[in-house]
């Protein structure tokens, strides 16, 4: 089996802050390190796991955070920087996917460091009437691709979020939220015994339960609406024709898939 991670920052072991998610805020270096040590320690126990081939997408931000000098041989490529339409490059090579350090939703409560897409200018998501964050938006593009999502990490409300969205899922919760911007985090060798064990348990589940773990796909064509946090920014209908209006702040789009609909809106 090869696998695919996705890795964002926001659910990385150790992170609860702004400031170590921000490329201009004073933590940020220790928030880069955190994520290559979650990184190093998935993608090696996928591969004490059997899986053939494995490649990490850095997807927070514009993809530019991981150190590269510091990121683990065991890794058969990593996937740095803008990559434009294609949010998941290479991923036709892999059987299955995991999403590392992931976050919950926009308005979750007590969810560390909680947004989709943008903290600063998205309110809301709703794929075909269903409130969706990034986990929901994610299995549905690889899901659209015959792709199953295995694994989530990050903290109890995202784990929570991915095991109602994706029934199979294994999910390794490496803290637990209190409010946006502090929680209750496991002991760093702690939160790497965890994500080596449910990186293992998860692809040994998929592998023998094919089944059951299951590409996650909506009903077609999906209707992504978005509520903007602020009035008066909308789309202008010349560069989005093809958007619904609903009203000052929420729009619709429409598409055959979930990647198409995302890069839409």
């Amino acid at each position: 089996m090869n696998i695919y991670i996705m890795t964002d920052l926001e659910g990385i072991s150790g992170i609860t802050s702004r400031e170590q998610v921000l490329p201009e805020a004073s933590r940020y270096a220790e928030g880069r390190r955190l994520m290559v040590n979650d990184i190093n320690v998935v993608v090696r126990a996928c591969k004490e796991a059997g899986a053939e081939k494995v490649y990490v997408r850095d997807c927070h931000g514009g993809g530019m955070n991981v150190i590269w000098s510091e990121l683990c041989a065991e890794a058969d490529g990593y996937i740095i920087g803008y990559t434009g339409d294609d949010r998941f490059p290479c991923l036709d090579e892999c059987d299955a996917v995991i999403l590392l350090g992931y976050h919950a939703m926009a308005g979750t409560p007590g969810g560390t460091l909680e947004h989709s897409m943008s903290s600063t200018s998205i309110q809301n998501y709703h794929i075909n009437g269903a409130q969706a964050g990034e986990v929901a938006i994610d299995a549905g593009i690889v899901g659209d691709k015959g792709k199953p999502v295995i694994m989530v990490s990050g903290d109890d409300k995202v784990c929570r979020e991915a095991e109602e969205l994706l029934p199979w899922v294994v999910t390794a919760e490496v803290k637990r939220g209190i409010t946006w911007r502090g929680g209750v985090l496991l002991p760093q060798q702690k939160a790497h015994a965890l994500l080596r064990e449910k990186t293992i348990e998860a692809i040994r589940h998929a592998e023998a339960n094919p089944d059951s773990v299951k590409p996650l796909q909506y009903a077609k064509p999906i209707t992504m609406r978005v509520e903007l946090v602020e009035r008066g920014i909308l789309p202008s209908s010349y560069a989005k024709p093809y958007m619904k209006i609903i009203d000052g702040r929420t729009y619709e789009v429409t598409g055959d898939t979930m990647e198409e609909v995302l890069f839409r809106a």
